[in-house]
């Protein structure tokens, strides 16, 4: 739950107030200069309509040169970002030939996979002569090579589970596969901050949608007799550690108060029990950065026995010990998770998803989901890849790069959050979790943030309305085994000059250490 500054939040909804008020009054006198040069919609109706259209025209083309940055380098570490300008208030952006090389602290490409590999480029390669660029086909046609099922294997082996199908793209990993799974009579119980392909995959499924609370605890304390003294001695974490023990504390969470709901109320209308009822959560949640709380969550699945689909998109490859995600991270047995999905997109420096469960489950995939009876199959060379990085991360090619690989960005990821905190910004997230946002909330900070950062040659993402609520726009660091110390001290000294001039550092910020001897010796 992030908590906004009043004055923050009251600057903010001014600023946007503004905007507003502006907009509209501009939207005012379009409106005549329209009526005055003659209507060309020829009796249809407009498109572009509504407040989507006043959002992108009065809000988003103003800082439009913020996003679709275009690159012509691999998302390495460091990569090329290719200039753009306009010469009509930035409704048009047109690229030019000049490149600029940039720190990259927006790519997905956790464990550097996505730039050349001395194991993974050359099997890629060989794939590509061999079985070309594309299968020209769905998977139930003539779209299954020798590649295809290896990779399902291996997949399957990797994270934990008897089998796996490949999908040839992430979003639809999950869009198109949850209305296979649960359809109408069914519940589906989904974090508030699950992935936009969640939400449009359980809306087109048909079944009854409740949202939970993203990670939310509340205590139940019922009477307990302390002696004054001994409270009053205490300090309140104390007290409250103990008070848990003494009533052998577990707390109940909002999911498990929406599941206890509804299963007593049974179906709208006419109360019958539910035909299905599936929970689902993700391993990191891409725009917060935090971890789920895993072993709770299944525990109230198990109690209540309702199914568990676990999203692991930005985890799977990024955490754990052997990089297999949330589950080893947390000490989850995936035989207690029902459904895993993932993507190939940030770990493994692929494109593609995967769904992994029981045999069962897979079979009954294979014969009824629109991505494998319809969609082209996933690209060989794409599928080679990501069999050579899981080779890679196990250490079967040989080396001990995998292991590096994992501890780097661990170490990478936990550095670059301690300091960003340190510097007095508000950074969300958990430790381990490479992808970090750091809040920005004020519109006119939100463009500042990124043209300053990329004058500096540091490419940052930045995120706004309609991807998070209009007052929690953020700047999303993403960070990567590939990057050297340097290269994050680097980042840490921009994004700090950035953050001083922006005015986004909310927090105050620690003293260095230098500072803290100097004043030691002076009292000394």
């Amino acid at each position: 739950m992030i908590t906004i500054p009043y004055l923050t939040a009251l600057t903010t909804y001014f600023s946007y107030g503004l905007l507003f008020a502006f907009g509209q009054f501009r939207e005012f006198f379009r409106k005549i200069f329209d009526w005055w040069r003659g209507n060309n919609l020829q009796g249809y109706a407009p498109i572009c309509l509504g407040l989507e259209d006043f959002y992108i025209r009065r809000l988003y083309l103003r800082i439009q040169d913020c996003f679709g940055r275009p690159i012509c380098s691999p998302p390495d570490a460091w990569f090329d970002v290719v200039e753009r300008l306009s010469n009509d208030n930035n409704k048009t952006l047109k690229r030019t030939t000049k490149v600029s090389r940039c720190l990259n602290l927006g790519s997905y490409n956790y464990l550097g996979f996505a730039a050349s590999d001395e194991y993974c480029t050359p099997r890629v390669i060989e794939s590509l002569k061999r079985y070309s660029a594309s299968t020209c086909s769905a998977r139930v046609d003539g779209g299954t090579t020798s590649i295809h099922m290896e990779l399902e294997e291996c997949v399957a082996n990797f994270v934990g589970k008897p089998a796996a199908i490949v999908t040839g793209m992430g979003y639809v990993t999950n869009s198109a596969i949850l209305p296979v799974l649960i359809g109408k009579g069914g519940l589906i119980i989904s974090d508030s901050l699950n992935h936009n392909s969640i939400v449009n995959g359980a809306r087109g499924s048909g079944a009854t949608i409740r949202v939970f609370q993203h990670n939310s605890k509340f205590l139940q304390l019922w009477a307990l007799s302390f002696q004054p003294y001994h409270v009053s001695m205490m300090s309140s974490s104390d007290l409250l550690l103990k008070l848990c023990f003494a009533l052998n504390f577990v707390a109940p969470s909002h999911l498990e108060k929406v599941l206890r709901e509804h299963i007593a109320e049974g179906q709208p209308r006419t109360h019958r029990p539910w035909k299905k009822i599936i929970v689902i959560v993700e391993g990191i949640y891409s725009m917060e950065g935090e971890l789920c709380q895993l072993p709770e969550i299944v525990a109230i699945c198990k109690k209540y026995k309702v199914y568990v689909y676990l999203d692991e998109a930005h985890s799977i490859g990024a955490v754990g010990k052997t990089g297999r995600g949330v589950c080893e991270l947390l000490g989850v047995d995936t035989a207690d998770v029902d459904i895993m999905m993932g993507t190939f997109t940030k770990s493994f420096g692929s494109c593609g998803g995967y769904i992994a469960g029981s045999k069962e489950l897979i079979e009954y995939l294979k014969y009824s989901c629109p991505a494998h009876l319809y969609a082209t199959s996933i690209s060989p060379p794409a599928a080679q890849q990501i069999i050579s990085a899981i080779k890679v991360i196990l250490g079967e090619d040989g080396t001990s790069r995998g292991a590096q690989k994992l501890a780097r960005i661990r170490e990478n990821s936990n550095f670059f959050r301690s300091e960003l905190q340190k510097m007095g910004f508000e950074v969300l997230g958990d430790n381990d979790s490479p992808v970090m946002p750091i809040m920005i909330y004020n519109p006119a900070k939100i463009p500042a943030f990124s043209r300053e950062c990329l004058k500096q040659n540091v490419a940052v993402v930045i995120v706004g309305f309609p991807a998070t609520p209009l007052l929690l726009a953020r700047a999303r660091i993403c960070i990567s085994a590939a990057h050297s110390r340097e290269d994050l001290n680097i980042a840490l000294e921009v994004i700090s000059k950035v953050g001083d001039l922006t005015g986004i550092k909310y927090f105050p910020a620690e003293p260095q250490k230098q500072q803290v001897e100097e004043n030691s010796f002076k009292l000394e």
